[in-house]
């Protein structure tokens, strides 16, 4: 009996799933949020509230997409010491990051008492006292997942998001949400959280006496193009934010949330064995192993992919009382349950768009993101642009946004192509390979066990 439940256990300490765990733990706490905050705000507040998220995600995407990748890529299968350099020099970078926006904070506080929109308000008086609040869980994020201790990274979504999810449900409980204090509660909870991961001692902080200026101009190099791989999905959703807001008007943008918001279903497992895998391509990278880094892509891609078709098939079909469930029957009568159908398929792409981008990155060519980031920019500008002039429909915003992802992935193909040959299609291949072998594997476990 003893021996059966180690090996149960011992399933639960694989990083994979301790990732997946991580990540859907934080996206249950979101929608469990934010089926609070639709059924209590106004849909104007709500919309206000959700512009406000998408300039703060867009920030904290750039100071990820600047640090996180660079963290994992220089950090995994280092020596100790070399570990505390980069640890050291990117806390130093972060820092200089967080006193620039304070820097920056300071003239457009005074220049928010002269902008009309609440939430361009919001975000001018308060974005980098967000930034400095949210610094050492940030740093901790990335150091867990540079170290592959996905069981902290449980730990950090519970002290972040939970402890955020309480505060609304405590809030909504005394009928004292507010707009003014859901503000109150997002900074909170994100100080609460840097609190606790200093105690814990899981940000490193102290390396930043092992700092080097050459380390630190290292990072930065490598950083400065490495934002685009972060940045790219949450761009394109910004722009469409602020299209919709200053076009539609913030009620407008609570629905286009609402039906883009249960993408989470496909982002959860994508963001998860992204963050797990980021590690190990860069490993087979710095081991030199071409052949393997190339299969490991095609692995990931191909199991996701198709992983996530039956997630599809299954919110087409039940896409109404999913969105009833999520935002009341206020929002089933509109355009969220179709909206949200039009996302679902389009997120079938979303593995290759994101492993294509991390691959580009790990073989040392950041650039290439980064201009693909550019390109994908004017790409989506001109297909919202073009949709919503000849349709003048929200649904014309949604299908757009297919049209930088098909650029992403051609753009980023070739380098890795060029680096190590292989055909594209073979990737469903190995990943319809890899399935099977996942299931015969899991499948003996659970015969030995039982």
């Amino acid at each position: 009996m003893v021996k059966s439940l180690k090996k149960l256990f011992s399933i639960f300490s694989n990083i994979h799933l301790q990732s997946l765990i991580a990540n859907g733990l934080m996206s249950v706490f979101g929608v469990v949020t934010l089926s609070i905050l639709y059924r209590t705000l106004s849909a104007i507040d709500l919309g206000i509230y959700i512009f406000f998220l998408s300039i703060i995600g867009l920030i904290d995407n750039l100071r990820a997409g600047f640090l996180t990748i660079t963290i994992v890529k220089f950090f995994s299968g280092t020596t100790v010491e070399r570990g505390k350099e980069i640890t050291g020099s990117a806390w130093l970078l972060s820092v200089i990051i967080a006193v620039l926006f304070l820097v920056i904070n300071i003239p457009t506080y005074f220049i928010a008492d002269y902008v009309s929109d609440q939430g361009m308000v919001l975000i001018l008086r308060f974005f980098s006292v967000i930034s400095i609040a949210t610094l050492p869980c940030f740093m901790a994020d990335c150091i867990v997942q540079a170290e592959k201790r996905f069981d902290r990274m449980l730990w950090l979504r519970i002290l972040n998001q939970g402890s955020f999810t309480l505060m609304v449900f405590v809030l909504a409980f005394l009928e004292q949400l507010t707009l003014k204090s859901l503000m109150y509660s997002y900074v909170a909870s994100n100080l609460f959280a840097s609190v606790m991961v200093l105690v814990l001692r899981w940000t490193m902080i102290s390396t930043i006496y092992n700092a080097k200026k050459e380390t630190v101009i290292e990072l930065f190099h490598f950083g400065k193009y490495s934002m685009g791989t972060n940045i790219s999905s949450n761009l394109f959703s910004v722009t469409n934010t602020f299209i919709i807001n200053f076009l539609m008007g913030p009620a407008a943008l609570a629905m286009y949330n609402l039906g883009g918001k249960l993408i989470q279903i496909v982002q959860v497992p994508l963001i998860s064995v992204v963050t797990s895998g980021m590690p190990i391509i860069s490993a087979n990278y710095n081991k030199g192993e071409k052949a393997e880094m190339i299969y490991t892509l095609k692995k990931f891609i191909g199991m996701l992919t198709l992983g996530l078709i039956p997630l599809v098939i299954l919110a087409l079909i039940f896409a109404n009382p999913i969105i009833h469930l999520l935002g009341g029957k206020n929002y089933v009568a509109n355009e969220a349950p179709n909206l949200f159908r039009i996302f679902m398929i389009i997120a079938l792409l979303y593995p290759a768009d994101s492993f294509f981008a991390i691959g580009v990155d790990v073989i040392h060519q950041p650039k290439i993101n980064f201009y693909k980031i550019i390109i994908m920019s004017i790409m989506n500008l001109l297909a919202v642009f073009l949709g919503v002039w000849i349709y003048k429909s929200i649904y014309s915003i949604a299908i757009a946004s297919v049209v930088p992802v098909i650029v992403a992935i051609l753009i980023t193909y070739k380098p890795l192509n060029k680096f190590y040959k292989f055909n594209f299609f073979d990737i469903y291949k190995v990943g319809f390979k890899e399935l099977m072998l996942l299931y015969h594997t899991q499948k003996k476990k659970i015969f030995k066990i039982g």
